[in-house]
């Protein structure tokens, strides 16, 4: 698995093709996975009898905080990869350089914890506890992929200067005093 990270690391994309990339994750982001945390929600809800719970207006003030946190925060992440790191977020056309700068000073993966934000915020606005444990189950899968398997192609392409990284950036839970 490792020689297909270091393939791919080692491809040169063009710009055109990494927004061609970014629209087809934004759809997955922004449209694909929101709408799942609001419709499967809403059938095991029902199905299973689960209460909503609805505290107007602080699940709307709260949820929708979250959400624009979460979504700027994975933005900017997405951005910085794009435009500093000439890479995206998906593996298969990864960073060129390891980024240390703003937002991942606060923490090594600001883009994952945005959208756990984002995805914490749907569950809140449409108060919906299976919404919030999907979101759960999801971002526990995502960081034991992150910790198991991306932290490794990271070491494989970018060695010492990642460790270093890694021992000063906290893992998802960011320093914001940096």
């Amino acid at each position: 698995m490792e020689k297909n990270f270091l393939k791919w690391a080692n491809k040169e994309y063009s710009p055109k093709r990494r927004v061609l990339i970014l629209i087809l994750l934004g759809v997955l982001f922004v449209i694909i996975i929101p709408a799942i945390l609001i419709i499967l929600p809403y059938f095991i809800d029902s199905s299973l009898n689960i209460p909503r719970f609805m505290f107007e207006p602080v699940n709307y003030s709260v949820g929708v905080i979250f959400i624009i946190i979460g979504f700027v925060f994975s933005l900017w992440s997405i951005y910085v990869q794009f435009i500093i790191g000439k890479g995206t977020p998906v593996p298969m056309v990864p960073t060129k350089k390891l980024i240390i700068q703003k937002p991942y000073n606060y923490c090594r993966n600001p883009m994952s914890l945005g959208t756990i934000i984002l995805c914490l915020g749907i569950g809140i606005l449409i108060g919906s506890y299976s919404s919030i444990l999907l979101t759960i189950i999801m971002s526990t899968a995502l960081l034991i992929y992150i910790r198991y398997i991306e932290e490794r192609e990271l070491y494989a392409r970018f060695g010492d200067a990642y460790i270093k990284y890694k021992e000063v950036t906290p893992f998802i839970i960011p320093r914001l005093l940096k």
